[in-house]
């Protein structure tokens, strides 16, 4: 035991709450995604149904997997990757738009060569956009009130990666745009600012809506919500997959609207939970998500270093707001948006990345944990002196 708990000291490091919490979520998905693609594999892979099990759980592993690496790295050398990452995204993201993978009329993806996996830029951009907002917010925090040099390159640079991704992925646009706002608020933007650039944001997202791809869909789908005047299918069957689903739910394995529901597997995943695992279960997932949030934030309030902090919250409400996001859809507190899931969806690079953020904020806390114990070593050797 003694042998167990000293490599475990050694290589699983960081919060071990967020550690705990991850692994339940994927163990969950795994379970969910298994029983949610029953129909899925029976009408493409002749009634394979292991097929989807194993290869979303190779590609869960392999999340956990960069999630461990990241958090092995000192996170502020992914400092310096920021800027190459969010320069790469730019044309990344202009090919898929224009030369992109289609699906559902969405040019979202890049087929990786040789492999044939598909690669969804806006997930790297995503990433690069939070880690560089928070590298630049932590260099200006003394002249953070100057418009040219310190506020100019954060919104042009906000406005462009949103509005890039605006043009296929109108709902990940507002998302990220949605978390870049509360990272600046963190990062003491003056309100004055805040507000030019949500009115810019706004503004944006209405040409978005007229030019982009999926900009009729949007529209239909919000003037649908606020109107009330039609249920979409997959909300129907999302609404009835949760009324039979009752407080203790059906058992697993035993969904009947996963046969029905469209994207089961991925944007509707949840209705599945409730279904099969009851409002039980959907409040436990639920919760596991608001845990996330609340140790990403401990991790905020114990960071000593601004970089840190701020990316440790960019981070955390890029994860959660986009979890509770595609609750409230399932639920039907808002317009159906195709968010999924995150670590529990099924998918492919969006897992991977999703992994990368996690091993993130556990690199940030491992080198506050760090910081902390060598304090109070070094305390203690001061007492031992005197």
């Amino acid at each position: 035991m003694d042998k167990i708990k000293a490599w475990t000291d050694k290589n699983i490091q960081g919060d071990p709450v967020i550690w705990i919490v991850v692994i339940c979520l994927s163990v969950f998905g795994i379970l969910v995604i298994y029983s949610a693609t029953g129909s899925l594999a029976y009408r493409s892979a002749g009634g394979n149904t292991e097929k989807y099990l194993i290869r979303h759980s190779f590609m869960v592993v392999l999340a956990l997997g960069v999630m461990w690496l990241a958090h092995k790295v000192d996170y502020r050398y992914y400092s310096k990757l920021t800027r190459y990452a969010l320069i790469a995204s730019v044309p990344l993201l202009l090919y898929a738009w224009l030369y992109g993978a289609s699906h559902n009329d969405a040019s979202r993806w890049i087929v990786l060569p040789f492999v044939g996996i598909q690669f969804q830029p806006s997930d790297l951009a995503k990433l690069a956009l939070i880690a560089a907002l928070a590298t630049m917010l932590a260099k200006r925090q003394q002249n953070i009130k100057d418009f040219k040099e310190s506020l100019i390159p954060m919104l042009a640079w906000c406005g462009g990666i949103c509005g890039l991704i605006a043009m296929t992925n109108i709902s990940t646009a507002v998302l990220l745009f949605a978390t870049c706002m509360l990272l600046l608020f963190i990062g003491r933007v003056p309100m004055k600012y805040l507000a030019m650039l949500a009115v810019v944001g706004v503004f944006a997202g209405l040409i978005a809506i007229k030019v982009g791809q999926r900009g009729t869909t949007a529209e239909s789908r919000i003037k649908s919500f606020v109107q009330g005047t039609e249920i979409p299918y997959q909300v129907e069957q999302s609404y009835i997959a949760i009324a039979t689903g009752g407080v203790m739910g059906k058992g697993p394995g035993n969904s009947v609207q996963r046969n029905f529901l469209p994207e089961a597997y991925a944007d509707f995943v949840y209705a599945i939970i409730i279904e099969e695992y009851g409002i039980v279960g959907g409040a436990i997932v639920l919760l596991l998500y608001l845990v996330l949030l609340y140790r990403g934030m401990r991790v905020v309030a114990n960071s000593d270093r601004a970089f840190g902090g701020l990316l440790s919250a960019g981070l955390s409400f890029a994860i959660v707001i986009q979890a509770l996001v595609n609750i409230g859809v399932v639920v039907g507190l808002g317009p159906v948006t195709g968010q999924t899931l995150p670590l529990i969806s099924m998918g492919g690079t969006s897992l991977i990345f999703t992994g990368l953020a996690l091993g993130i904020i556990l690199s940030i806390s491992r080198g506050e944990r760090e910081d902390f114990s060598a304090i109070n070593g070094e305390s203690r050797n001061t007492a031992k002196a005197i």
